[in-house]
């Protein structure tokens, strides 16, 4: 992102002037969700939970959306059932909890090793990540 930005607190869509040639590229392809690797070694994430908000939008969507607090009963973490679902960026964020809440009541490690296997499969690139 540009970081002359004038509003930092916004939603990022597609063909959002703030992103640059490269940024573009490194969005599309996941890899600046690399540096969050070093928050899951330090015990501060888990490689897969429902995604970190950013306060602003936690603040918005606990008063909008009564559910959306049961998803902080787990780790964040940097790949997701909602994510393999497609339900990233710029979409359905009752679409998004909907997926948490379902991965927080069936939670198992085989359905973590399904979601990890399955980010691999089709998670890395996605179509919403702008």
């Amino acid at each position: 992102m540009r970081t002359d930005s004038t509003n930092k607190e916004t939603w990022t869509v597609k063909d959002d002037p703030r992103v640059t040639t490269i940024g573009k590229i490194i969005r599309k392809t996941s890899i600046d969700e690399l540096p969050q690797l070093f928050n899951v070694i330090l015990g501060d994430m888990s490689l897969v939970g429902p995604r970190p908000k950013r306060p602003v939008y936690v603040n918005q969507f606990k008063k909008d959306i009564p559910t959306y607090m049961l998803r902080h009963k787990m780790k964040a973490g940097i790949t997701g059932w909602a994510q393999i679902n497609g339900w990233c960026g710029d979409t359905s964020i009752e679409k998004r909890i909907e997926c948490d809440l379902y991965y927080i009541k069936n939670w198992s490690i085989t359905f973590d090793i399904w979601i990890i296997f399955m980010t691999f499969w089709k998670g890395f690139v996605n179509k919403n990540a702008y």
